[in-house]
Order: C-alpha cells, then sequence, then structure tokens
C-alpha cells in the first residue's frame, strides 16, 4: 500500500487564473488529492464569487483579485481569511515569485500571463505552463533565463504529448515533430460558408471545453499556430521542423518521429485533466480517474492537411516567428484585439485574419530589448489593431 504524504512533502501550488477552464480542473485533481498537494496561492481576474468559494474551500496563504470594483463583496464572501489579499494586476507578478511557492501554475488568458512567467522563472520557480501567450510573445527572452528547459512544463495538451514522448530522448535524434488539430467546427465549411459564420457557431467546439478566447482561436486554428512558436521555443526546434495536420477525432495529441524512422505518439480521449496533472506530478505519474481509450472497440483515426486559404491564421504565425523581434507580439495583440471585437460583434469571423495582417504591416521587426519593450508593443498594437475595420 502506497504511503499517505505527509504536510511536509505536499507541493504548494499557486495558481494564476483559478476561475478559469484550467484552473478549475486543476482544483479539481488537487481536491483528489490533498495529502499530495496544497494550494498556496490563487488569482483571478473578475470572478470574485467563484474565487471567493476556492479560497474557502482551498484556505491559500495568498490571493489575487485584479479587478478591485466588488472588493468589499468579496471580502464579506470570505468564511476563511489569507495572509495577504492583494487587488490589481502588479499582484500577479509578486504572486508568481512568492517564496512559499513549489509550482505556478499560469493558466492566464493572452499576453496578460507573460510577465508573471518571465517573474517566476527569473525567480527559479518551475512553471506549469498553460498560457500559451508568454512563449509566442516572449520565446526569445524566457529562453535565455537560466534554467528555462528545466523549469518550464508544458500543460497545453499537445505541448504536453510531445514533452512525454521526447523524455528519455536526445534532442538530435528528433527529425519533426506532428502537432495535430481537431480542426474546429468549421473543417468542413466551403469558404463561401466561412462567409457567414456567427459567435456562436464559433464557440461551439466539436471535442474540447474551453474558455471563448482559446476557443475561437481553435477555430480559426490561430492556435495551432501559436501552439507551432510555442513548440519552436519549448524544444528549440525549426518552426519547419514542425507540421501541423487536421486530426478529426483528437485521440492522438501530437507525435514526434525520430530520425531512425520510429514514432512516438501520445493519445487519450480528449481530456485536459490528463495533461495538467501530468504538469502538477512530473516527472513521476499519479493514479487518477479519467476516461480510457477502449481499444476492443472499432475505432478511426484520420488526418489530412490543413487547408491554408481557408485557415490563414497558420501561415501568418509562421511567418512571424520567422521575422522574429516584435512581430510575434505584434501579432498575439492584433489577434487578442479581433478575437474580442468579433466577440463583441464588431466584427466579421472571416475579418479575424485581415485585422491581424493590417496590424503586422504597420510594424517592422524590431529586437525584443527587455519585457518592458514586449508591453509597449502590445499596447501600441492594440490601439491600432481596435481602429481597424470600423
Amino acid at each position: 500500500m502506497e504511503k499517505q504524504h505527509s504536510s511536509a512533502t505536499r507541493k504548494n501550488i499557486a495558481i494564476l487564473g483559478s476561475t478559469g477552464s484550467i484552473g478549475t480542473q486543476a482544483l479539481q485533481i488537487v481536491a483528489s488529492n490533498e495529502e499530495r498537494f496544497s494550494i498556496a496561492g490563487l488569482t483571478a481576474n473578475t470572478n470574485w464569487r467563484l474565487l471567493a468559494k476556492q479560497v474557502n474551500r482551498f484556505k491559500p496563504n495568498h490571493v489575487v483579485l485584479v479587478d478591485e470594483t466588488y472588493r468589499a463583496e468579496f471580502e464579506n464572501e470570505l468564511s476563511f481569511r489569507p495572509e495577504t489579499i492583494e487587488y490589481g494586476k502588479k499582484s500577479l507578478s509578486w504572486m508568481a515569485t512568492d517564496a512559499g511557492t513549489d509550482l505556478v501554475l499560469n493558466s492566464l488568458v493572452g499576453f496578460a500571463g507573460f510577465m508573471s512567467t518571465y517573474e517566476a522563472l527569473m525567480n527559479g520557480k518551475r512553471v506549469a505552463l498553460a498560457n500559451k501567450e508568454s512563449l509566442v510573445v516572449g520565446g526569445e527572452l524566457l529562453s535565455n533565463i537560466p534554467g528555462f528547459s528545466e523549469h518550464l512544463i508544458p500543460v497545453d495538451s499537445e505541448h504536453s504529448a510531445m514533452w512525454q514522448c521526447i523524455v528519455g530522448e536526445k534532442m538530435e535524434s528528433v527529425a519533426k515533430i506532428i502537432i495535430t488539430a481537431s480542426g474546429g467546427p468549421f473543417r468542413s465549411y466551403t469558404r463561401e460558408e466561412m462567409a457567414t459564420i456567427k459567435v456562436e457557431d464559433a464557440l461551439n467546439h466539436p471535442n474540447w471545453e474551453m474558455g471563448n478566447k482559446i476557443t475561437i482561436d481553435s477555430s480559426t486554428m490561430m492556435n495551432k499556430g501559436l501552439e507551432i512558436i510555442e513548440a519552436h521555443w519549448l524544444f528549440n526546434i525549426d518552426v519547419e521542423l514542425i507540421e501541423p495536420v487536421i486530426h478529426p477525432q483528437s485521440v492522438i495529441h501530437s507525435i514526434v518521429e525520430f530520425t531512425d524512422g520510429s514514432s512516438k505518439a501520445q493519445l487519450g480521449p480528449p481530456d485536459m485533466k490528463v495533461p495538467i496533472l501530468y504538469a502538477l506530478t512530473y516527472p513521476g505519474r499519479i493514479p487518477f480517474d479519467v476516461p480510457r481509450l477502449n481499444y476492443r472497440e472499432q475505432m478511426e483515426l484520420t488526418f489530412e492537411p490543413v487547408d491554408d486559404k481557408k485557415f490563414p491564421c497558420v501561415a501568418i504565425a509562421l511567418d512571424v516567428v520567422k521575422e522574429g523581434g516584435i512581430m510575434p507580439a505584434v501579432m498575439n495583440a492584433a489577434n487578442e484585439v479581433a478575437v474580442e471585437r468579433f466577440l463583441n460583434g464588431e466584427i466579421r469571423y472571416i475579418e479575424i485574419p485581415k485585422l491581424i495582417d493590417k496590424t503586422l504591416n504597420k510594424f517592422h521587426a524590431k529586437e525584443i530589448v527587455s519585457p518592458h519593450t514586449l508591453l509597449d508593443v502590445d499596447m501600441e498594437a492594440r490601439k491600432f489593431a481596435n481602429r481597424l475595420l470600423k
């Protein structure tokens, strides 16, 4: 029988973005493994009601609510009083570097998560990264931080799959990485049908349950472009050696092909708890009750190429990472604005890549000098993108 872990050996976890899809699933894992994990800190942007419930349940020492609007209501909901309650965006970086934390799970949405990743890695923290934009906009900076490759563990299902296939292998043996995409809800649409897509259509993903932003990114396949850039920095591999393919069943999460012609794939039903759990327990594994594949049942696994004309965002992302410098940050900012404006009914679905392209054409590939370069570029690109297609 396995020995119970004492409180001294429990892993202290800070979850940035605890009220989102990844954060809530991570807390479900913690709730069923409290002998192994404890919660050191929780943060939320605006969802103060859910954050209060989480604080009362998991009793973290430190809490951050970015939006201070409901400060009084939030604190009135607390039956447990953390050591510290902070407000505002700047407190996220402080949470990421807290000395009592063994692992920082960064599940913040968008560029907002970059500084927390940067600060945590600079302070030698192990980071479970579900915020792909950190590497998209700042991979060049982050990859130069000492300990980057040891301290950063991917949470995205595709990158967790790559990671699991590469563990124990030498990177020089990797010939290429095949990154799979479900194709989203519009895989079988014609280009004419793409022009009629409404918000509710784009939010109806066939396989995964995710937040609104990532669901739209999945439907435009910008998500795959971002993930290729992320893999490029995570594994220090040329983007030309990362091949996106449509795999509608979302059973194979990525494949690594080696120089001797052998390939490894990581498989499983679409369930984000599996990569979250792996990031929390790496380099070990623990038993967990999740859906499994039944190999005795007939199963069809199919693959098809990405249609660049229907999904131009993938090609945009590949061009941008080759340009380097500030351009990935410009693309990311423009995409975040485009998605938000589509969700608000300001632009049409097919205008998302057009808005990104027009924004990229306004900027030039300058070098990234510091995190502040990226913050300035992000702000400028957002302003420009918000004025387009009015």
